[in-house]
């Protein structure tokens, strides 16, 4: 995932069905650790992950600090990711003399590996429920200023009293719309080096048009490893390689770091995107592009400089042309359906339309 798009700090569990009875379709859903649908993948595909596997998938998986997900797939710290959430940083490695997003890498051995200029990896390894303290900030009487404030300033004791006690990366991440708020406590790894890249010819073949696209012929992968003092790595979690693939109609799991949903937004919110946001982030991003591709027009050198923000941001047009394209009038007939059935709820209860009838 990119990282102009709009990320959470969490890791997140991706189910992903290729029904056998029904060709070519797929069921979807995004959950945090904490909270799988048991339930729920047990009724539809018999199947219940333990506690052990899904601590396992969590601490296999990878946030890329300057955005993106990966996987630890050795004991010695070696980490897969897509070329495009590697670029950057091969770029930056790069130089006139030695083009790797042209040319792609290969370190033959552990010696020949290259440092990363800025990169930062993190694994999630413990979440804990802090709503009621952040939530208990906010006194009786304080206006909407004063009880954000609040909240702010006490997210900010826990991750200080996290961070120094134990030493691990602490975060407050908000989920539901500030409807619960946890703490996460991440291992991070500072030293991280590039060890294998294709040419971009390969990783990027198609270009923008089959960009968001499946299936996609490809190589968008790269390989970096992480170290602590200055060896490679030692995990006791990551993810191997199957070699077959994915069997027809086998059930699959993504662990990463998606964007938010929008699902449960009002039609106000959605109108609002189609007719100020979306179109704004548009003109936006398009005039960025424009300048950037009359810079990478002056010359080799200027269009190598050019290569890793203009990626960025058709990637980033693409997805918001998409997303504007969505808001179509099929959508809107059903969000004003499922509004017009809420509002007939409410106002038939009467202890809820005294609760919520004013929102």
């Amino acid at each position: 995932m990119r990282k102009n798009t709009r990320l959470l700090a969490t890791v997140s569990l991706v189910v992903l069905s290729a029904a056998a009875v029904i060709p070519l379709a797929a069921e979807e859903g995004m959950w945090t650790f904490d909270n799988p649908p048991l339930k729920q993948l047990q009724e539809k595909y018999n199947f219940t992950p333990t506690q052990q596997w899904l601590d396992h998938v969590r601490l296999s998986s990878v946030r890329f600090n300057d955005g993106g997900s990966g996987s630890f797939v050795s004991a010695n710290g070696l980490v897969l990711t897509n070329h495009h959430v590697a670029f950057g940083q091969i770029q930056k490695l790069s130089t006139p003399q030695k083009n790797y997003v042209q040319d792609g890498f290969r370190a033959r051995n552990q010696a020949e590996e290259l440092k990363c200029p800025d990169l930062e990896l993190n694994v999630l390894v413990s979440m804990e429920n802090v709503t009621s303290r952040i939530q208990g900030a906010v006194k009786p009487g304080m206006t909407e200023k004063q009880g954000l404030d609040a909240r702010r300033a006490e997210s900010a004791r826990i991750q200080k009293e996290s961070q120094d006690t134990t030493m691990l990366r602490s975060d407050i991440v908000s989920l539901y719309t500030g409807g619960e708020y946890w703490l996460y406590r991440y291992k991070k790894y500072t030293d991280v080096r590039l060890v294998f890249a294709p040419e971009q010819q390969s990783a990027f073949f198609g270009g923008d048009p089959d960009n968001f696209t499946f299936p996609r012929y490809d190589l968008d992968f790269a390989l970096v490893r992480a170290y602590e003092n200055g060896r490679p790595a030692q995990v006791k979690d990551f993810l191997r390689f199957n070699s077959k693939g994915a069997a027809d109609g086998e059930l699959v799991f993504v662990s990463g770091h998606p964007g938010s949903t929008s699902r449960e937004w009002t039609v106000s919110q959605l109108e609002n995107e189609r007719d100020v946001t979306l179109p704004t982030l548009l003109g936006k991003y398009n005039r960025l592009l424009g300048s950037l591709r009359k810079y990478a027009g002056r010359g080799q050198e200027q269009a190598r400089q050019a290569a890793d923000e203009i990626f960025s941001y058709e990637n980033t047009v693409k997805a918001y042309s998409g997303q504007l394209q969505g808001l179509d009038k099929n959508l809107f007939d059903k969000k004003n359906k499922e509004e017009d059935e809420l509002r007939t709820r409410i106002g038939g209860n009467p202890q809820w339309r005294q609760d919520f009838a004013a929102a």
